[in-house]
């Protein structure tokens, strides 16, 4: 069986449930997702210029409505829910847990602990961090220590 960490911020719709399950023919794949809740005030300015550059000025301006930090956990936990039982109905094994750490000492930890084939992040664009090499993907690919694949949701939840 296949191994996979699989790092989303939001519940992944049947989309990117059908494209993760897939993507290694028949062969199974267990999933062990994390999920990152949204971050601090700090990460808001940077989704509300994501927003602009897709030219979704609604979303930007909504940004300060999204609930932040601590707020936002108990939208993380439902959001894991529904995307480990996506996972489940799909037919794979699935298990997770909420980042509670840094997002990247927690993605070693785990491929470390479950052995893990290779790395999943399953995201939004992210304009400007994608163009530092500041996303995820591009900060993990020098730290895991397995292959890391970088894929964008197919579309809002």
């Amino acid at each position: 069986m296949f191994t996979s960490v699989l790092m989303i911020e939001k519940a992944l719709t049947s989309a990117d449930v059908e494209f993760v399950t897939t993507l290694h023919g028949d062969e199974p794949v267990s999933f062990h997702v994390l999920l990152q809740p949204r971050g601090d005030q700090a990460d808001r300015l940077l989704r509300a210029i994501d927003d602009v550059a897709l030219g979704e000025l609604d979303e930007a301006a909504k940004e300060r409505e999204t609930p932040e930090g601590e707020e936002a956990k108990g939208f993380g936990v439902r959001a894991l829910d529904v995307s480990l039982q996506a996972l489940h109905a799909a037919g794979s094994e699935a298990v997770g847990r909420l980042v509670e750490d840094h997002p990247l000492d927690a993605l070693k930890a785990l491929v470390e602990e479950t052995g893990a084939d290779e790395v999943i992040v399953l995201t939004d664009p992210h304009y400007v961090e994608e163009f530092f090499h500041r996303d995820w993907a591009s900060r993990a690919r020098h730290k895991v220590g397995v292959p890391v694949l970088k894929l964008f949701s197919h579309s809002k939840v």
